[in-house]
């Protein structure tokens, strides 16, 4: 163990790279720009694409119409509408409107975790998960059954339509980080860190009291 010439106290060589690597939140940065910013952003631009498109004279119908006629591919004798029936329009939209509305539910949530509970570690990690649960559960069905609705034709990804491919893609940019989460990387995980965060606040300062005594 060495001294340091300043402060005459033995350097905790040790301890010091724990305390600068151990887990500080449950939702710590990566996380919450990921649930937070990330994903909100996805699901709101998916809701303003589903309203509007600048180059189309009818926006609102129009953009409806691309949204709802590229999620899958058409058989070749079967071509997809032109104009979609009011009742499918309104089905689109309100679905994009829940999707942004989930979004914007994980900002605000996420953000008041990070804010007001940053010193409860227990109850930021309990609270989290308890988002983060149903939310990778919407994540694995969402890919199951958009996999399922496309019967046969799920396999034959040549014909995937590109709308079909970014729905695809981006639900497992979110799905892969939630199991990540879950696991417990890259983050504080109560069941793993608390013994350590218990002892680095018990022995932090006896370590400190017995080298100045020294």
């Amino acid at each position: 163990m060495g001294w340091s010439i300043l402060t005459s106290t033995p350097l905790r060589s040790t301890t010091l790279p724990c305390l600068m690597h151990s887990p500080q939140s449950a939702i710590p940065d990566f996380y919450y720009a990921l649930f937070a910013f990330y994903e909100p952003a996805l699901t709101i631009l998916g809701f303003i694409g589903a309203l509007s498109d600048p180059e189309a004279v009818t926006s609102f119908s129009s953009m409806s119409t691309v949204t709802h006629n590229t999620q899958a591919p058409w058989p070749v004798d079967s071509p997809p509408p032109a104009v979609l029936p009011k009742a499918s329009i309104v089905t689109v939209i309100q679905l994009a409107h829940v999707c942004a509305l989930m979004g914007v539910v994980n900002f605000f949530v996420l953000t008041a975790i990070r804010r007001h509970l940053a010193s409860q570690l227990v109850i930021q990690e309990k609270i989290v998960r308890a988002l983060m649960i149903p939310l990778l559960i919407g994540d694995v069905m969402h890919l199951y059954v958009t996999l399922w609705a496309l019967g046969d034709e799920r396999w034959d990804i040549a014909r995937w339509s590109p709308m079909l491919w970014t729905t695809i893609l981006l639900g497992l940019t979110l799905m892969i980080p939630r199991i990540m989460w879950h696991l417990g990387i890259w983050r504080y995980m109560d069941s793993r860190d608390n013994v350590r965060v218990q002892e680095r606040k018990q022995g932090y300062p006896q370590e400190k009291d017995s080298g100045q005594t020294l």
